[in-house]
């Protein structure tokens, strides 16, 4: 068997200030500004795994990029440019950056007041839409038809926002109690957009012969307006799946980290920290997914 190429899940930049390390992104202050760097690192049942996939946070950037520019007529963003020398340039003096890992996978964005809450779309019954539909027939206090199935098409896309967990799972929450938590009119707002920009993602998939079960948005103000902020429509925060795999009853294998769920479930860890390593088969399967979503969808 031969090496498998040594990846490096994130490179720190030394004289820039970390503001916080998610589960895939680095994220350095730059005053006005963030910095956003996407590493190879994946996550699953909300545990960073030891095994990076090469190359995925340049995939992951390359297709927030272009969901960026493609939904920027529904919703401004964040985005300030992702140009490797532009992004050098405004870095204080003295920080060089390695171009061979940078180039790709950075993003200079505005500093937006964030909204605390996950805007949430779904189009399908999958995930945790579907467990909360089995417990007590709706989701996000959306009531739906009876007799619906895994996978199921809903009538119509609903908006189930969530409540953003820093540590741990997110939490499905209703369209009343985000209205208490942040006041009806930006709740109203927020919902808006948010099945705005996934009717036209939607759409733009359609055309691929791809199907938008589900995905989430951020959304925060920069200058006083509402805009779409960290990362949109990539394969880690979306269910894409292939119109001929679909049939309701069962989730089809999408371009999401179904995959690597499914190996994890039949591995018998316990869902704790540490997880195990991926075996060199899981990596390649994720990163084909990974390479196949960018490539149907944005050529």
């Amino acid at each position: 068997m031969g090496m498998m190429t040594s990846t490096v899940s994130s490179v720190d930049i030394p004289g820039l200030k970390l503001l916080r390390r998610g589960k895939v992104r680095d994220v350095y202050d730059l005053g006005e500004k963030l910095l956003i760097v996407a590493s190879d690192r994946l996550s699953a049942f909300d545990v960073v795994l030891p095994t990076p996939i090469p190359d995925k946070g340049k995939i992951l950037t390359t297709a927030a990029l272009f969901w960026f520019d493609l939904t920027k007529s529904v919703v401004p963003n964040h985005l300030i440019t992702a140009d490797f020398d532009a992004i050098q340039k405004a870095l204080p003096a003295g920080i060089k950056l390695d171009k061979n890992w940078f180039d790709g996978r950075m993003m200079l964005v505005h500093k937006a007041e964030r909204v605390d809450v996950e805007c949430v779309a779904r189009a399908y019954l999958a995930g945790s839409g579907w467990k909360e539909y089995r417990s007590n027939g709706n989701v996000g206090g959306h009531s739906l038809p009876a007799g619906l199935k895994e996978a199921d098409k809903l009538p119509s896309p609903i908006f189930t926002p969530a409540t953003k967990a820093d540590e741990g799972h997110d939490e499905n929450i209703s369209r009343e109690r985000l209205a208490e938590m942040i006041g009806p009119e930006l709740a109203k707002r927020l919902e808006e957009l948010t099945l705005r920009v996934f009717r036209l993602a939607s759409e733009h998939l359609a055309k691929k012969d791809l199907l938008l079960a589900d995905t989430k948005f951020e959304f925060g103000y920069i200058n006083g307006n509402l805009s779409l902020i960290d990362e949109i429509l990539t394969p880690d925060s979306s269910r894409v799946w292939e119109k001929k795999d679909w049939k309701p009853g069962k989730t089809p294998d999408g371009f999401d980290k179904q995959f690597v769920r499914d190996h994890l479930e039949k591995s018998g860890w316990n869902k704790q920290p540490p997880a195990p390593a991926l075996p060199a088969a899981v990596v390649e399967g994720t990163l084909s997914r990974y390479r196949e979503f960018l490539s149907k969808v944005t050529k």
